[in-house]
Parts: C-alpha cells; structure tokens; sequence
C-alpha cells in the first residue's frame, strides 16, 4: 500500500492533533517520523523525508485533504 502525505508540521503535538481529526473521520491516518520528533522533544527533523509528516493510504489521500482543509 501506498502512502501520501497530507500535512507537515515542526511539531509532533501539532501532527498527532491532525491524526486525531482524520481518526475520528474514518481515515486511516499515521504520523511518519514519529520517533525522531519524539526522540528530540517534539519537534520535526530535516531528515531526507522532510518535517514531521502525516500520511494516509493513497486512495483516501484526495478526501483527506480536502476534509483538512475545509476546517
């Protein structure tokens, strides 16, 4: 399965709140580079991945954004 990034942010409190939102909407969401946020207080890495990201299979990728950004 293929995975899309639907948010990014510095902040792994910031990102686990998202996952939250898209939970209690049926997505199937995780947060990628969780341990290294983790590992360094809460904040992002400038991995080769980029931020912290959150992810959700590709097929529920265009609604997910969509239910993001219409807030």
């Amino acid at each position: 399965m293929d995975f899309v990034t639907v948010f990014t942010t510095f902040n792994l409190t910031e990102a686990e709140i998202v996952r939250s939102r898209l939970e209690a909407a049926n997505f199937r969401p995780f947060i990628a580079n969780e341990a290294a946020a983790s590992w360094l207080g809460g904040f992002g890495t400038y991995s080769t991945q980029g931020l912290v990201r959150v992810q959700v299979p590709e097929a529920e990728a265009a609604d997910a954004k969509e239910f993001l950004n219409a807030k």
